[in-house]
């Protein structure tokens, strides 16, 4: 026989109520799965469709944490990305419904926090800094910074931090917070604006059982101020099995059991027949939670998934759960008015631009401008190019011979192009970063043009610096002859066009192998086309088109021009140097038509960002 488990017996309205203050206290943030099927084209054959989930229920109650167990590719994580919205691609049917109407995605994003199975934080931030720089993104403008500040410590203290609160995050190459530590920093990243649902993915993965219990304590007395908390478990040992309430168990993408955890769970599956379940009398030596799995486990291998998702869908408890999720629908439905203005939200971020710029130079940029690792290589390059540049062609401007013209000449054309070499530098400010973009953007701290807006004035205030240092002690040393002002300029733009290139293609890349090899393909390219390999008026007709996208051409022209203009254009190979390059335009139109790549290279970094996800959930 059956057991028979009304999933909402255990519901209390007054559990639900929360206890934080948020404007949506009172029923708490239930959650209804109603046959819900999630499809995606099969990568072998795009004509083919996949169900990854198929005509799922279930339901979430405030104050309760609910265990999504299966085995590997059940479709559990899956779930839990519909749940929260973060697909990305696949079709789906059926409903997800909060407190009984179905969320926007910025409600999502708002007001339900993710936690994500592999850490992603700022290693040269501290537990406390990192905290605060999500709450002053993700809270309310309007709110004081006395109140942010008060609700970061709340949360250093709920998730048992204190210890480490001064501690940098750290990351492989230096050693920082425990891995537990880390997984809580991560859980108070989405705690963070008080959320109404918490949803976890394997928060116990590469954690010991000792340390995976004490952050599910966590968890669960955070749960229990009215929290609706959702997570993906593997092979939970016993004491973290047991702070969970209820159990969602999928065997490739189909319901196989839900209901509570404990004995009705263990009749459930003593109840099956022969050959299809595991001795009851095993429980007490491998734990609820691995005794279960082991059952589970093996009819996945001997392909019996499809019988025992029939096999729950005509029991007893399955038409009693349904009955339950009917009933918690219409209850939730009546949630009130704070409830229905929520879930109408439609602004995906409470971050403004201009606050999420600032926010992210005060908090990442001026850690970054302290970190020997982060300036290395952003001033070692340039310092290099200056120094055997100033090296082999010390006052070779002061002489008038034709060899050194020459030498001048060779000189300001590797000075033009070695910016746009040195660009690689930048393309893991993005590449490797990717991870934490993501889930800061899926988790609204800000818009994607935010995130590049302050990432290039970290990199422009860099390198007006340098390019002023570096650029007198060239043209002191080399003994130039034009303008100094536009010899910096161009320098400059040049500089500032390499980083915005890399940051362009770097978002367009994939993975940072690619990266790495676009850029300098690309920069020879140029190399090629920018009018002193090849004069301009020489390229064959077919390839007359490139030097037009070439910034390196404009940069190179201009520099010529500023130098070689007036009294200071020689003769060479029978003409003056000029007319035999017979460089285009004013040297300030020049520079003026370089500017407007920044422009170029900027969309193309945002049309990346913003529309390319590498990753596809």
């Amino acid at each position: 026989m059956q057991p028979r488990i009304h999933p909402a017996e255990s519901f209390d309205v007054e559990d639900g109520k929360r206890q934080s203050g948020h404007p949506a206290d009172g029923l708490g943030m239930p959650i209804v799965i109603k046959d819900l099927t999630y499809t995606v084209a099969n990568n072998a054959n795009r004509r083919e469709r996949l169900n990854l989930l198929e005509s799922v229920s279930a339901c979430l109650w405030p104050g309760q944490m609910t265990a999504l167990m299966g085995p590997s590719g059940s479709g559990k994580t899956t779930l839990l990305d519909v749940l929260a919205g973060r697909k990305t691609t696949g079709a789906l049917k059926g409903d997800v419904l909060f407190c009984g109407r179905p969320p926007t995605q910025a409600f999502l994003q708002r007001y339900t926090g993710y936690v994500e199975q592999f850490d992603t934080l700022l290693d040269n931030l501290t537990v406390s800094e990192m905290l605060v720089y999500t709450a002053e993104l993700k809270r309310p403008l309007g709110e004081p910074r006395a109140a942010k500040r008060a609700a970061v410590e709340k949360l250093v203290s709920d998730l048992a931090l204190e210890q480490c609160r001064h501690t940098v995050i750290g990351n492989q190459m230096h050693r920082g917070i425990s891995g537990g530590q880390a997984k809580r920093v991560n859980i108070g990243i989405a705690l963070v604006t008080t959320p109404l649902v918490l949803f976890l993915d394997e928060p116990t993965s590469g954690l010991d059982s000792q340390t995976a219990k004490e952050v599910m304590v966590v968890v669960k007395r955070l749960t229990e101020t009215g929290l609706t908390t959702c997570a993906t478990v593997h092979s939970p040992t016993p004491r973290t099995f047991a702070l969970f309430d209820s159990m969602l168990l999928l065997l490739r993408g189909r319901t196989a059991y839900f209901g509570r955890r404990g004995e009705a769970a263990i009749d459930f599956f003593s109840s099956l027949p022969p050959g299809m379940t595991d001795s009851a009398s095993k429980v007490v030596a491998w734990g609820e939670a691995e005794w279960i799995v082991e059952i589970t486990t093996t009819a996945n291998r001997q392909d019996k998934a499809a019988w025992f998702a029939a096999h729950y869908a005509v029991s007893s408890l399955a038409a009693s759960n349904a009955a339950a999720i009917d009933a918690l629908e219409i209850l939730a439905s009546g949630g009130g008015m704070e409830h229905e203005v929520l879930l109408r939200e439609a602004k995906s971020t409470a971050t403004p631009f201009f606050w999420g710029v600032y926010t992210m130079l005060k908090h990442r940029t001026s850690r970054n401008f302290a970190d020997p690792a982060f300036l290395g290589p952003r001033i070692g390059d340039k310092f290099l190019f200056c120094f055997i540049i100033f090296t082999l062609y010390f006052g070779d401007g002061g002489k008038q011979d034709p060899g050194n013209v020459l030498n001048v000449m060779q000189m300001l054309f590797m000075w033009t192009l070695l910016p746009a070499f040195s660009a690689v530098v930048y393309v893991p400010a993005i590449v490797l970063e990717r991870p934490l973009f993501m889930r800061e953007r899926s988790d609204g701290l800000y818009w994607p043009v935010t995130y590049l807006v302050a990432k290039l004035i970290e990199e422009f205030a860099i390198v007006l610096v340098l390019s002023v240092v570096f650029a007198a002690i060239v043209f002191a040393g080399v003994n130039l002859h034009g303008s100094f002002l536009l010899f910096w300029m161009i320098y400059l733009v040049t500089l500032w066009n390499g980083i915005v290139l890399a940051y362009g293609i770097a978002s367009l890349s994939p993975n940072m192998d690619f990266a790495n090899a676009a850029v300098p393909a690309y920069t020879i390219a140029l190399l090629f086309f920018a009018g002193y390999l090849v004069r301009l008026q020489d390229i064959p007709k077919y390839w007359t088109w490139f030097p037009h996208l070439n910034f390196i051409k404009y940069a190179f022209s201009a520099q010529m021009l500023n130098e070689y203009g007036g009294a200071n254009n020689h003769p060479f190979q029978g003409a003056s140097i000029l007319e035999f390059y017979d460089f285009p335009h004013d040297k300030w139109v020049n520079l003026g038509l370089e500017s407007l790549f920044l422009i170029a290279f900027f969309v193309l970094a945002l049309l990346g960002l913003t529309f390319l996800r590498h990753s596809k959930r």
